[in-house]
């Protein structure tokens, strides 16, 4: 609403337009809050994009391009009112219902302008030399005016043994161009392309074969396994039942599950968690049956065992290694090597005719028939399944060339 001063018999009369009477005054006040919305928001979401290397709430951003317009709309119009005595009623009809269209239209404006920022946050500061992206970018921009773009290829394979990243990453990724400097070795453009990946989409490994040009010939990508489901022995399965363990009782401990009144041993488990009255435990799967989700049991907790492949399995987890069974086959390029010479640590072996040697020595020569149970990284595991089927006529295993990229 605008005060218009009106020459009267006593002195300058105020006289209030309602910005409806004028539907020009009124969209081009709205546009210009909604861009105000879109900047506020859209800043918000790039900057957390260049300094936390992830995608910001949508929530955060939108509500602070709101925020701009109430400050806007409490000084411009409200507070005025009270200050000055002149312009519209805050409290009108009219002017509610504007400030109503205002904010619906400012907060689709601030949330279409997060997903924008968000992208100029993983593009435009790379090309311009953001130090948390990556920090050589504006050097080599600057001496050579030009910079290494790496395209992904259409199609993104999963790697054996973690679970599968979201499809919606994947279409995210697909066809996706990423800058990087010039000058790097094959290498090195690995090690950046590996943390750029793990960085801006949250994938957890990143299996990558690059060219001596540096573009992509294999990726697949894979998230860290979640949940117990994967650390349960076979034959096991785990049931969240009603109980009150002991106070100092936690996971790992072996408890005895009994019923109360009469008392009657029902199974023997392993506690997995605790939540108030619900215990979850990992019991023999044909156990599981017996026990009553809506009984309440009591449990006795039996003395401590070491339990060396739960140890085992949480550091597998929380490492960036995963575990493998590569088989040698007849007239296999690694039959008669020994274990020492290859980049993954073999834990045991089962022989041809089922004997099974665990912790196997580096010097152990490996035979045909030969499973070896390895542990490395997805990319160092693929390379020796593929080893063992067939010579290797790519690059060392162990390394990729050092001779920078070059056009």
């Amino acid at each position: 609403m605008n005060p218009a001063v009106i020459d009267g018999a006593t002195g300058p009369v105020v006289q209030t337009v309602s910005v409806f009477d004028d539907p020009a005054l009124a969209i081009s006040r709205l546009l210009g809050m909604a861009i105000l919305a879109g900047a506020l928001s859209g800043t918000v979401a790039l900057v957390f994009r260049w300094y936390a290397h992830e995608r910001v709430q949508t929530g955060l951003p939108v509500l602070i391009g709101l925020s701009g317009i109430a400050a806007y709309l409490n000084t411009r119009r409200a507070l005025g009112h009270v200050i000055t005595g002149t312009g519209p009623d805050p409290l009108s009809t009219t002017t509610v219902l504007f400030n109503i269209t205002a904010f619906l239209v400012a907060g689709v404006a601030a949330y279409g302008a997060v997903s924008v920022g968000d992208r100029l946050g993983k593009d435009a500061f790379v090309a311009t030399g953001a130090r948390n992206v990556d920090g050589e970018i504006s050097r080599v921009v600057e001496a050579v005016g030009r910079v290494l773009a790496v395209e992904m290829p259409e199609e993104i394979d999963d790697i054996v043994g973690y679970d599968p990243v979201p499809e919606e990453t994947k279409d995210q990724l697909a066809g996706h161009t990423f800058l990087f400097p010039k000058r790097l070795t094959v290498a090195e453009l690995e090690t950046r392309l590996r943390t750029r990946l793990k960085a801006e989409y949250n994938v957890g490994h990143v299996d990558v074969d690059l060219a001596d040009d540096g573009s992509v010939e294999y990726l697949a990508l894979g998230t860290r396994a979640a949940g117990i489901g994967t650390t349960l022995p076979p034959e096991t399965a785990a049931v969240a039942i009603r109980a009150d363990p002991a106070f100092t009782a936690g996971a790992g401990d072996i408890v005895e599950v009994w019923t109360t009144g009469p008392a009657d041993h029902v199974t023997t488990g392993e506690i997995r968690g605790i939540a108030g009255d619900v215990v979850t435990l990992a019991v023999d799967a044909g156990d599981a049956p017996l026990l009553d989700p809506d009984t309440v049991y009591r449990l006795v907790t039996l003395p401590f065992e070491p339990r060396a492949d739960r140890e085992f399995a949480s550091l597998l987890r929380a490492g960036s290694e995963t575990m493998s069974v590569v088989t040698v086959p007849e007239a296999s390029p690694l039959a008669g090597q020994p274990l020492g010479s290859l980049s993954v640590t073999v834990i045991a072996i089962r022989t041809a005719d089922g004997t099974v040697e665990p912790i196997p020595d580096r010097f152990r020569t490996i035979r045909p028939g030969d499973s070896l149970y390895a542990v490395a990284r997805p990319e160092q595991l693929r390379k020796i399944n593929t080893a063992a089927d067939a010579p290797e006529t790519g690059p060392p295993a162990d390394g990729k060339p050092e001779t920078a990229i070059e056009d």
